[in-house]
Formats: C-alpha cells, sequence, structure tokens
C-alpha cells in the first residue's frame, strides 16, 4: 500500500476528537490532533517556539478564515496544522510529520 515504513505512536481512541495528545517519535516530542467530523490526523512537533516548551498538544484547535490551526497556550500564536507555519509570523515554520490511521492505530511515517 505504502513504500513508506510506518512506526505506531497510539492508538485513535487516545486522542478525543478535536483535541491533541503528545507522543514520542525517533526521540522527540510530536503533538497529534484528531479534528473535524471526518476526525481527520494531523502530526506537528510539540515545542513552541516562541514560549520555548513542549506544549503545542494542549493548545486549541480552531478555524482561522477557513485554515484549520492549533493556538498555543502560552502566547496564543496560531499555527496551521496543514503545514505548521505560524500566522502572526510567517518566518516561523513548525516540523510536521505524515500521519495516517491504520486499524485504528496512529502511525507516522520513519
Amino acid at each position: 500500500m505504502s513504500e513508506f515504513n510506518w512506526e505506531t505512536v497510539c492508538s485513535v481512541t487516545d486522542i478525543s476528537k478535536n483535541t491533541g495528545v503528545c507522543a514520542l517519535h525517533h526521540g522527540e516530542q510530536v503533538a497529534i490532533f484528531r479534528v473535524g467530523p471526518d476526525e481527520q490526523l494531523f502530526a506537528l512537533q510539540n515545542y513552541d517556539p516562541f514560549g520555548q516548551a513542549n506544549v503545542l498538544s494542549r493548545g486549541i484547535v480552531g478555524d482561522v478564515d477557513g485554515l484549520l490551526t492549533i493556538s498555543s497556550p502560552l502566547y496564543k500564536q496560531h499555527f496551521s496544522l496543514e503545514s505548521g507555519k505560524c500566522l502572526e509570523d510567517e518566518s516561523v515554520i513548525l516540523q510536521t510529520y505524515m500521519v495516517r490511521q491504520q486499524d485504528g492505530l496512529v502511525q507516522l511515517k520513519v
């Protein structure tokens, strides 16, 4: 089905709808979100470069002009869930990860 190797990091049921969780992936903290009526998955670095802390998985999922976002719980910067780009400072882009659901499990591309 895919030419990539995938690592299971959690179960889909570990993530409540429209929230995030933190998972460890190759030594890095990754924030994984389950969003919308189709429960689409997104994965970004958990580290907030403005607040200098691993907190983005605890941020608020939202919508800014039709763009799905996560708002940092510290200083409230908005980041695109798809691209990782900060809406307030486009020079700041979070690392994103390829994520999928497979048999009820959340997997990140290795």
